[in-house]
């Protein structure tokens, strides 16, 4: 099979070696029970990996004959029942039952393909072999030297993840009786990052850090309650309207856990 060819006339066929096709699908997280949609499979390699791991797996690609070629190379490593390939653009590929999305495309096309990625359930992940989506920042990156790439200079390789978020902006309200009651959240987001401003007991308080991966939202938060000074670790899931999980409370020498349920006002 050659390095290199052409599918449709404009986006590049390039195999990608084995080694990045391994840490996409650590960096992925591939495991069993996945369901990955490779755009632009090539010879399959990633949907067969990806189903040796325990997932199912649909390749597609306009070249019938490398769908051929990968419909074999999932028979011949003996995944034939979790990998299958059709004839198909990309663009008019269902994406909504995928887990994961993988792909090796030029950057203008990952472009294009951003409100589609955006609109499917928070928590898939997306994992891309050199190629940004537009100017949504990844959720983590990998770069690695490898010598048997067979285009580009110095074989280097970059994988990026982005899990796509969940949607989280506008006004929120915890009760938290234990930790003086009333607690407000004024949430603005782009992409994955947050533009949080929290009161409580009448206070604005610091907001340290901040995290959205997928449904899992992360805050750190310090300030002056009730006249002590408080850190606070709110940990919870994002389910539409309501967020549940749990809230860490330290003075410097004492810790308690409280439940944490905040709702968004409609």
């Amino acid at each position: 099979m050659p390095a290199f060819a052409w599918d449709d006339g404009t986006v590049p066929y390039v195999t990608t070696p084995m080694e990045v096709v391994e840490r996409m699908m650590i960096l992925g997280g591939v495991k069993e029970g996945d369901r990955v949609i490779d755009l632009g499979s090539g010879d399959g390699r990633i949907v067969v990996a990806a189903a040796k791991r325990g997932a199912s797996g649909l390749g597609v690609d306009l070249d019938p004959s490398l769908v051929k070629l990968a419909t074999q190379n999932a028979q011949k490593a003996g995944v034939a029942g979790r990998a299958r390939f059709e004839v198909r653009d990309i663009f008019e590929t269902d994406l909504s039952s995928a887990s994961v999305v993988t792909m090796y495309l030029l950057p203008d096309f990952n472009a294009k393909l951003l409100p589609r990625f955006l609109a499917l359930k928070p928590g898939t992940r997306i994992v891309s072999h050199d190629g940004g989506i537009g100017d949504w920042p990844a959720d983590e990156t990998l770069q690695m030297r490898t010598p048997e790439k067979p285009v580009g200079i110095g074989g280097n390789s970059r994988i990026d993840l982005w899990i796509v978020p969940a949607d989280s902006p506008g006004t929120w309200t915890s009760q938290i009786p234990q930790h003086r009651g009333t607690w407000n959240f004024q949430v603005g987001q782009r992409y994955q990052v947050l533009d949080l401003q929290v009161r409580a007991d009448g206070r604005d308080l610091l907001v340290r850090n901040t995290r959205l991966r997928g449904e899992e939202v992360k805050l750190v938060i310090t300030g002056i309650v009730r006249n002590r000074a408080w850190h606070h670790y709110f940990v919870g899931q994002t389910r539409g309207d309501t967020i549940e999980g749990e809230l860490t409370v330290s003075d410097g020498n004492n810790k308690v856990v409280y439940p944490w349920l905040a709702k968004r006002a409609r």
